[in-house]
C-alpha cells in the first residue's frame, strides 16, 4: 500500500520561513530511517503558495489564480510518499516524525489500479502500466 503524507502549511511556511538547521538535521535523520526501512518512496518540501498558481476548470474555461492563497492550514507545505503495509503502520511511522508546535499532517492512501474495478478497462490498465514504467525510467535517470 502506498500512502501520501501531507504536511500542512502554517503562517511560518507560507511566509517562506525555512526554519533552523537543527530542524533539517532532525528531519534528515528521520528520512534516513524511512529510506533504510524501505518505506520512503519520495519526499519534498514545497515553496509557499505565493510562488504558485491554481487553475479552475469550468467547461471550456480555464481560470488561472496566482498565489498566495488564503487559509494556510488548508494548504500543503510538503509531502512524503511511503510504501507500508497498512494505515496503522503509516500512523506509527508518522508519530516518530520530528514535528512540534501544532504541525498538522494528513495521511491519505494512494489509489491503485485495482481500486478502480471495472471502470479501468483492460486497455486503460495497460496504458497505466506502460505510463508507470515510463515514469519509473525517468525517475531512475534523474
Amino acid at each position: 500500500m502506498r500512502f501520501m503524507i501531507l504536511v500542512k502549511s502554517d503562517e511560518r511556511t507560507e511566509a517562506g520561513d525555512l526554519g533552523e538547521e537543527r530542524e533539517y538535521a532532525e528531519m534528515g535523520k528521520f528520512n534516513e530511517e524511512l529510506v533504510k526501512a524501505g518505506v520512503m518512496l519520495a519526499g519534498e518540501g514545497l515553496h509557499p503558495s505565493s510562488k504558485g498558481a491554481r487553475v479552475r476548470f469550468d467547461g471550456e474555461a480555464r481560470v488561472v489564480m496566482e498565489g498566495p492563497f488564503p487559509g494556510p492550514k488548508d494548504l500543503v507545505a510538503g509531502f512524503w510518499l511511503w510504501k507500508v503495509d497498512s494505515l496503522q503502520e503509516a500512523i506509527d511511522w508518522l508519530k516518530r516524525a520530528p514535528f512540534d508546535g501544532g504541525t498538522e499532517v494528513e495521511i491519505r492512501q494512494v489509489m491503485e489500479a485495482e481500486d478502480f474495478g471495472e471502470v479501468l478497462t483492460p486497455e486503460l490498465r495497460e496504458q497505466e502500466k506502460r505510463l508507470r514504467a515510463q515514469t519509473d525510467t525517468l525517475r531512475k535517470a534523474s
